[in-house]
Parts: structure tokens; sequence; C-alpha cells
């Protein structure tokens, strides 16, 4: 499983097939996790000061394919256009990867493709879990560092920092009596040392593009209503 396919089981309720989180958040955090997967793999690098380039751009390391036709393709964006800060990229390396994702994830037999209709007119396509099994397990590995205390591994910081950037750790750690307190926990977990320098610095780097992205939309859509 690739890390955008774990964070995108965690956002989508198992029993109603739906987001617990809205767009463009959603899509925003998923091209993160792809561009985190790409540094895990020695694919992408983010440029540092003091190395003679400018600071905060995604390098290419390994412009070759991966074998993952979504990673692959994101790549290939890339390398089409490198040099560009993660936050400026991110919008682009977006489009259409829910759905490639959850198409991947219902061929698999991980998720179910349920198409209805609202109030009998509009079509409509829910989610909901077929084989929760994987999806437990990650749960599980969340739940023993946001609640007891260990240390997570590359790709546990990763999802908990994409979580949070998004602000929903409590919709999906459930049962947490204080809340304020797991969102801490949290936030402490993404600026802490957890991973290799490379891959911290392109969680770090995620984060602050999904959160920024959102921040945009936000404005833009708050912008237009009021004119």
């Amino acid at each position: 499983m690739l890390i955008a396919e774990d964070l995108l089981l965690l956002l989508y309720d198992d029993e109603t097939g739906k987001p617990v989180t809205g767009s463009p958040g959603l899509d925003y955090a998923l091209a993160g996790a792809v561009l985190i997967e790409l540094t895990v793999q020695r694919k992408l690098d983010i440029t540092t000061a003091g190395s003679g380039e400018k600071p905060g751009r995604l390098k290419v390391l390994d412009g070759s394919p991966t074998g993952d036709p979504i990673l692959d393709e994101r790549l290939s964006l890339i390398v089409n256009k490198p040099g560009k800060k993660p936050k400026d990229q991110i919008g682009q390396l977006s489009k259409r990867l829910r759905d490639q994702l959850l198409v991947r994830l219902a061929e698999r037999g991980v998720l179910e493709q349920d198409q209805g209709k609202v109030l009998g007119l509009f079509p409509v396509t829910r989610w909901p879990a077929k084989d929760a099994r994987h999806e437990l397990e990650v749960r599980a590995q969340l739940e023993n560092v946001l609640k007891v205390g260990t240390t997570p591994d590359e790709r546990t910081g990763a999802l908990i920092a994409l979580l949070s950037a998004l602000n929903v750790v409590p919709k999906v750690i459930t049962g947490a009596v204080d809340k304020k307190a797991l969102k801490r926990r949290a936030k402490e977990i993404a600026e802490s040392d957890w991973a290799a320098e490379a891959v911290k610095k392109a969680v770090t780097e995620m984060q602050a593009a999904v959160t920024a992205a959102i921040m945009v939309s936000t404005t833009a859509a708050a912008t237009s209503a009021s004119t």
C-alpha cells in the first residue's frame, strides 16, 4: 500500500463510504503523501539552504519509473517541471489522484464502489469498506503512537503529520477523552525527529504545502462568495 492509499482509507468512513473531511484539503494531502512516498523511494529530495540551489524546491534524484503507475504519473510531472516549491506543484499533482486511488482500492477488494442517487435524481458514488483488515492495522499503529506514546516509523509519522495538517486527527482516532491532547501529541510527532533527514524534511515541507494550499483555496472561496 502507498502512504496515500493508507491516508485515503483513514479519511473515508468505513460504513457510509463518505470522506470525513472536504475538498480540496483531502486532495492536497493525498498529493503530499505521494511526494513523501517518492522521497522515501529516493526519487525526490527537497533542496536546502547552502546547497548552491534555491532552498525548498523539489529536486529529482532519479526520474526512472517506480513501477507504480500512480506514482510514475506524478513523478513525470515533476521531472518535466523541476525546481518548483511543493506548494506550487501540489494542485497539479492532486488532479484525478483521489479517483485513481479509490478505483484501485476497489479493484483490490479493499473498498466497495457503491453507486446510487441523492433524492433519487443526482448520481453519487460511496466507497464503504469491504476488507478493513489493513486499515485496522494502520489505525492500531497510529493509536500506539498517539495514545501509548511509541515512536513512529516513517510511514506512520508521515500519516500523522498529514492528518495534523488537515486538523482531522480526532476524527480519525476516535475514543480519546482529551481531543486537545491528541491534537497536541500529533503536532509534536509532526515536528519531532523520527525519520531520516531527507524524509523528515519532505514531511515538513508537505505539511506546510498542504496547509498553505488549503488557506489559499479557502481565501479564494471566501472572496468569490463576497463578490
